[in-house]
């Protein structure tokens, strides 16, 4: 615990005369006590007095001892708990340390074993804490946590990003649409230098020339219709922080070179302003374009060129990245599958084959579209190829697979509406059904008698 300061402890107790006693002697032993009447504070109580330790009884009136611990365990709390039960109840404690509470004390309670007990686990708390601090350490400068990849291709991609990240070089990303462009650019901000400053992002390709120009740099008023107040552009919000321009080749040549201005001078006017302003950026850029080609028919400035790629980085399309298909295909299945409140725990061994036989045109994207799509038509606890779009499987194979549900139609319709043709397919059998669906035959009969079929 930190030097100077006393570790508090929260008391859970409805005998007011046993929570008194163990208060002044916590006290008098130099810790600082808060008390709760019931399970129920508890919850109230950790926002409040933020306590290190938590002593709770287990027998208690509205709320007791396993039923907190559960409530703990629902909320994600950390802390130590140390339970307190009558001698002839110890398998009860048995049952809360299984339940998370790390160490438990008997009645009539010796004050003196209290102590070891607490000062035990606060000693284990402060050894967490300090193992947790080492390990944020470790990995404050180079964390890629949110990107997957165990290739060859994406480990020497993390082993670039660990080099280029603290500094201030631009980098230019290349790969198809849908390779995660803007994840590895959001990453080289959060490992570098720039990160506590803006991170600042714009789509070329989204915008109108005349309108990106505004966005870039920023105009003044009466610059143009409708430009009735001054505005800050993209390169001034993003000041001592990191400008990612996405889909680059989309931009004119009259607005590269002021791009190229800012790069070379670290200055800008803005639309309609005669005043120059520096301004400190980092620049990220990505295109999904071939460059080299664009120069040579003149669409895209070689000089820019360049400047932006200092340090090229190229991904690598999905369909060159075999080993990050099972892995990238799991991530999605949990993200799903909390969204959408379902308990779907794997994909099938066939589905993950046609994954890695599948091209993957639209690379992570469609991969990630296509596991939204499966979760939601899942009503099973494994995703199946009855899940799966046609175009995923071999030409000239087919499953049996309900018609496609209308997009206006909620997902318990979609639900309902699954269901019912599966059955009429299987000409209402409904052990084939169940199968067919990959639920249990009773799930299927309550969800015929939910939905009155």
């Amino acid at each position: 615990m930190e030097q100077g300061r006393k570790n508090k402890l929260l008391l859970v107790d409805d005998d007011l005369a046993h929570r008194t006693m163990l208060r002044v002697n916590l006290t008098e032993a130099g810790y600082a006590v808060t008390e709760a009447e019931d399970g129920d504070e508890v919850m109230a109580q950790l926002a409040e007095q933020q306590p290190d330790l938590i002593l709770l009884d287990m027998k208690m009136a509205r709320m007791d001892g396993l039923a907190t611990l559960a409530a703990l365990k629902e909320d994600a709390c950390t802390l130590p708990v140390i339970v307190i039960t009558a001698f002839s109840s110890v398998e009860t404690a048995v049952e809360a340390m299984k339940r998370g509470a790390v160490d438990y004390i008997s009645k009539p309670v010796d004050i003196e074993e209290l102590k070891l007990v607490i000062e035990k686990a606060l000693d284990h708390l402060q050894l967490r804490k300090e193992n947790n601090q080492l390990r944020e350490r470790l990995q404050q400068r180079f964390s890629f946590d949110k990107i997957i990849g165990r290739s060859a291709a994406m480990q020497e991609m993390f082993q670039t990003l660990t080099l280029v990240a603290p500094s201030d070089a631009t980098v230019l990303i290349t790969g198809e649409s849908g390779t995660g462009k803007e994840l590895i650019a959001n990453a080289l901000h959060e490992n570098s230098n720039r990160k506590n400053s803006p991170f600042i992002k714009i789509n070329c390709a989204a915008l109108h020339e005349n309108l990106l120009e505004s966005e870039l740099f920023g105009h003044e008023r009466g610059a143009f219709t409708d430009a009735n107040s001054q505005r800050k552009g993209r390169f001034e919000q993003a000041h001592r922080g990191t400008l990612f321009l996405d889909e680059i080749g989309d931009m004119s040549l009259q607005t590269q070179a002021k791009i190229l201005r800012v790069l070379q001078e670290g200055e800008l006017l803005r639309l309609g302003g005669n005043e120059t302003i520096s301004v400190d950026v980092r620049l990220v850029v990505a295109t999904h374009k071939d460059l080299q080609a664009m120069i040579q028919e003149g669409t895209f400035r070689q000089d820019l060129f360049f400047r932006l790629s200092v340090v090229p980085l190229h991904l690598p399309p999905l369909r060159e990245r075999h080993r990050d298909i099972p892995e990238l295909s799991r991530h999605f299945l949990k993200k799903y599958t909390k969204k959408n409140r379902k308990d779907i725990k794997s994909l099938h061994h066939d589905v993950l084959n046609y994954f890695m036989h599948y091209g993957w045109p639209g690379n992570i994207r469609e991969l990630e579209n296509t596991m939204e799509r499966a979760v939601i038509l899942c009503l099973g606890e494994q995703i199946t190829i009855n899940e799966l779009p046609a175009h995923l499987l071999p030409q000239g194979e087919s499953v049996d697979r309900p018609k496609v549900i209308n997009s206006g139609f909620k997902l318990r319709d979609m639900e309902r509406e699954f269901i019912k043709t599966t059955l009429a397919q299987n000409e209402g059998n409904r052990s084939k059904t169940a199968k067919l669906l990959g639920i249990a035959r009773q799930t299927l009969l309550n969800k015929i008698k939910e939905y009155k079929l």
